[in-house]
């Protein structure tokens, strides 16, 4: 009886002692919140194959970034901003170009990307700190979230799915089926458009969770999962938002007892859940 009180006490600690901590609270709060959003949007990123374009504006934001490290000396939360700013002009920029040009939609977002990328190392590079400084910001650092970034995260983060739910009739016929959406005579281009926007959003309000490395697995990975266990739109929606979820809170444990990078640990459990889900669906003949 002892031994099990022991192995109880024991167990409870486990989960309790990080708890203790103001930054593993926040942590947590921060991998909750930031898990549903890009759940929610990933969802349409699947069903489209977007994954490319959540993976190029991730990085496209990086002059966003450093510039506003040039310009505010490192400030999170003013990052932030610049981040969005940068974030946003990039989706709309690459719709735009991808919507009026003859060069493929990938072939544009390919060129948007590098050039981007390239902008923001070379003013990253021109920052002697950057490697200290900006680092969190390539790998994700959710164990230094600020109470002001809890806020900014849950704001943009509600406004984000209230969007997605009141346009949630729209957005499901654009991703199923096109034509009949633009049969419907529905505001194609707007919506689009839109999407990009919040796909935007979804970025920059994930970016020191996660990180630009690693921004594109919460997009993807988890709505990926949900789509191997169901294929009706509300379900995969709820089911991805419990994998990011969970996959967030037990990645912080992981990185808090095995001290390492706390993004990658999210990331990696995610990805479990993935293969995971992608084995039963084998072994069950699916």
């Amino acid at each position: 009886m002892i031994v099990v009180m022991g192995n109880m006490t024991t167990l409870i600690d486990f989960f309790t002692t990080p708890l203790t901590y103001a930054f593993m609270q926040r942590g947590m709060i921060s991998a909750v919140l930031v898990g549903i959003v890009c759940a929610v949007v990933g969802t349409y990123v699947v069903l489209r194959g977007m994954a490319f374009f959540g993976d190029a504006l991730a990085h496209t934001i990086l002059p966003g970034i450093a510039l506003g490290y040039l310009i505010s000396g490192g400030d999170k939360d003013v990052l932030f901003w610049w981040a969005l700013g940068t974030s946003v002009l990039a989706a709309l920029g690459i719709g735009a170009i991808s919507k009026n040009s003859q060069i493929k939609e990938d072939t544009s977002i390919g060129i948007i990307f590098a050039g981007m990328f390239a902008l923001g190392i070379a003013l990253i590079s021109t920052v002697r700190s950057y490697a200290v400084d900006l680092s969190h910001f390539l790998f994700g650092d959710v164990l230094s979230v600020s109470v002001q970034s809890l806020w900014l995260i849950l704001i943009f983060g509600g406004v984000v799915l209230l969007v997605i739910f009141a346009f949630y009739k729209e957005f499901m016929t654009l991703s199923f089926d096109p034509i009949l959406a633009a049969t419907l005579r529905l505001p194609v281009g707007f919506l689009n458009n839109l999407l990009l926007a919040l796909i935007a959003v979804t970025v920059a309000v994930s970016l020191q969770t996660v990180g630009v490395a690693l921004m594109v697995a919460m997009l993807v990975t988890p709505a990926a999962t949900a789509y191997l266990l169901t294929h009706r739109l509300s379900h995969m929606m709820m089911l991805a938002a419990v994998f990011a979820s969970v996959s967030g809170i037990i990645g912080l444990y992981l990185s808090f007892y095995l001290s390492i990078a706390s993004g990658a640990a999210v990331v990696l459990t995610a990805t479990v859940f993935f293969l995971t889900a992608f084995g039963w669906k084998k072994f069950r003949g699916g």
